[in-house]
C-alpha cells in the first residue's frame, strides 16, 4: 500500500521518536518500503529564516526587507544548525557531511540574496516581486536541511531511502510546482525505496506566493494528487481531539476517530488546522483519504478524514475557536430597506484582500469578525467614508463542529452551558446545513466557554 505522508516540525525535531514510531514501527524488511514522507524543517528554523510564526519576531528576512545587513545573521545560522545536527550524531547521522551540506547550501543561498538585495537597492524593479523570491529561497533551506539528515541517517542504518530535493537549488529549470513533482518521482520503485522530500517545493508560480508558511502541506498534497496513494497521512505531535486538552484536560476529550473534509475546513476557519484548507481539496477532490495521526502514539489509528463520512448518529464532534479575532460593527440608519449595503462592505474587504469568518445582520448593522492579526486602520477609515458608525473590538469565538449533530435543543443546551457560568453571548449563528454553531464571547471568556461546552457536550460525544 502506497502512502504519502507528512512530518511536522515539531516531530522532526524528535527524530529519535520519528524512527522508532512511524519508520520502524511495526515493520521489517520489504515493509519498510512504498511510501514518501514530506518533511517540515526542523522546529524553530523557519522561525529563524523568515519570523516567528506565533510571535512575529523578525529572521533573517526581515534583515533584507529593511535593507539590513543579512550575512552575520546567515553565519549564525550556519553554527545553529550545525548545533542541531550534532544532536543526531548519535542516530548516525554523518556530522561531517551534514555540517559540509549546510554550509555549501547557505553560502550558494547568500549568492542569491545579495543579487536580490543589490536589484532592490537600485529602485528599478518590484519591491513585492524581490521580496517574494527572498522569502522563497530563506523557507528552502530548512526543509532542505531536515531532509537531507533524515535520509543520511535512514541510509546509515542500511534502509534504502532516496532523497527528493525539490527546493531547485542548482538549477534554472522553469518548472512549475507540478512540473518539478512529476519529474522528481520519474522511475522511482516505491516497492523497495523510501523517498524523504523537501516540504519546500520550487516552482515558477512561487509556492509561498499563495500558501505563504502553508507551502509544506501543500507540497504534501500535491505529491499524494500526483501519487494517487491508498492514504495520506499527517504526523502531528498531538492528536486531532475532540476538544484541546491543555485547556480541557486530557481526561476530558478523545481523538477524533472520523470525520470528513467539510469540518476539517470548518476548522482551519477559526485556525485550528488538521490541514490547511487550500492543500485538503487535491486530496477531497481526487477522493485521497487523509490520516491525522499522533507521533508519540504510534499504535493508536488517529483519525481518518474522508469525503463521504457523515457520523451514524448525531453527535458534535469537535469544540474548538480562538480568540484571537476581532469584531467590527457597521451602523447606518439608512441601512434598512436600502438594497446594497452588504455589497458595498463587501467592495471595501475585497479591496483589502480581507475574508472574514463570521457574519451577523440587523436593520441597520452588519458585523463582521476578522483575524486581529488582519486589523488595518485604512479598512476602518474606508468603511467610515461610507457609513455613518464604525466601531471595533476585540472577541473571541467558540464552535461546535459536527458532521451530523443536528438535533433538536443543542443550541438551547449550549447557550445554556455557557450562561450558567456567567459568559454572555454577543452573537450567535450557524449556516442551514449546521455542520458549525458558533458564539461570540468576550476573549477573557474563551477559555471558560470551551470548557463548559465541553463539559455540556461529554454525553453527547
Amino acid at each position: 500500500m502506497l502512502t504519502v505522508e507528512k512530518i511536522g516540525g515539531t516531530s522532526m525535531s524528535a527524530l529519535k521518536d520519528v524512527i522508532q514510531n512511524i519508520i520502524l514501527f511495526e515493520r521489517t524488511g520489504d515493509q519498510l518500503y512504498n511510501r514518501v514522507f514530506v518533511v517540515s524543517a526542523f522546529s524553530g528554523v523557519t522561525d529563524l529564516l523568515l519570523e516567528n510564526k506565533k510571535t512575529g519576531a523578525p529572521g533573517v528576512y526581515h534583515r533584507i526587507a529593511k535593507h539590513q545587513d543579512f550575512h552575520r545573521p546567515l553565519k549564525d545560522l550556519i553554527v545553529k544548525l550545525k548545533a542541531i545536527n550534532k544532536k543526531y550524531a548519535e542516530l548516525g547521522l554523518d556530522l561531517a557531511v551534514a555540517d559540509q551540506f549546510i554550509e555549501k547550501h547557505i553560502t550558494e543561498a547568500q549568492t542569491y540574496l545579495e543579487n536580490l538585495a543589490n536589484i532592490l537597492a537600485s529602485g528599478y524593479v518590484s519591491r513585492e516581486g524581490i521580496l517574494q523570491a527572498a522569502r522563497e529561497i530563506l523557507a528552502s533551506i530548512g526543509e532542505s536541511h531536515s531532509a537531507f539528515n533524515f535520509t543520511n541517517i535512514l541510509q546509515n542504518m542500511d534502509i534504502n531511502t532516496r532523497l527528493i530535493d525539490l527546493s531547485g537549488f542548482g538549477d534554472h529549470l522553469a518548472y512549475t510546482i507540478d512540473q518539478r513533482i512529476k519529474h522528481a518521482f520519474k522511475q522511482i520503485d516505491f516497492v523497495k525505496t523510501i523517498c524523504i522530500v523537501t516540504g519546500y517545493a520550487k516552482g515558477t508560480e512561487g509556492i509561498m506566493r499563495e500558501f505563504d508558511r502553508g507551502y509544506s502541506e501543500v507540497t504534501f498534497s500535491k505529491i499524494a494528487e500526483f501519487l494517487k496513494p491508498e492514504e495520506a497521512i499527517i504526523h502531528k505531535e498531538y492528536h486531532l481531539s475532540t476538544a484541546d486538552p491543555a485547556m480541557v484536560g486530557i481526561e476530558n476529550c478523545t481523538p477524533v476517530g472520523y470525520t470528513n473534509y467539510d469540518i476539517a475546513d470548518q476548522l482551519a476557519d477559526v485556525g485550528m488546522e488538521a490541514i490547511h484548507p487550500k492543500a485538503s481539496k487535491p486530496l477531497e477532490i481526487n477522493g485521497v483519504n487523509l490520516r491525522i495521526k499522533n507521533t508519540f502514539e504510534p499504535s493508536h489509528p488517529g483519525t481518518l478524514i474522508t469525503r463521504e463520512f457523515v457520523c451514524e448518529h448525531k453527535r458534535v464532534e469537535l469544540i474548538t475557536g480562538t480568540d484571537k479575532l476581532l469584531i467590527i460593527d457597521v451602523y447606518d440608519p439608512l441601512m434598512v430597506g436600502n438594497v446594497g449595503s452588504d455589497l458595498q462592505i463587501m467592495q471595501i474587504f475585497y479591496q483589502h484582500k480581507l475574508s472574514y469568518t463570521f457574519k451577523a445582520t440587523s436593520a441597520n448593522s452588519i458585523s463582521i469578525v476578522i483575524w486581529e492579526r488582519d486589523f488595518d486602520k485604512k479598512l476602518i477609515s474606508d468603511l467610515e467614508s461610507k457609513f455613518e458608525k464604525v466601531t471595533v473590538e476585540k472577541t473571541a469565538m467558540v464552535c461546535l463542529l459536527g458532521s451530523n449533530m443536528d438535533q433538536p435543543g443543542l443550541l438551547a443546551k449550549s447557550a445554556y452551558a455557557l450562561t450558567e457560568q456567567g459568559i454572555n453571548i454577543k452573537s450567535a449563528g450557524f449556516a442551514l446545513r449546521k455542520v458549525n454553531i458558533q458564539f461570540l464571547v468576550a476573549p477573557e471568556d474563551f477559555r471558560m466557554a470551551i470548557i463548559a461546552l465541553n463539559k455540556a457536550m461529554q454525553p453527547v460525544v
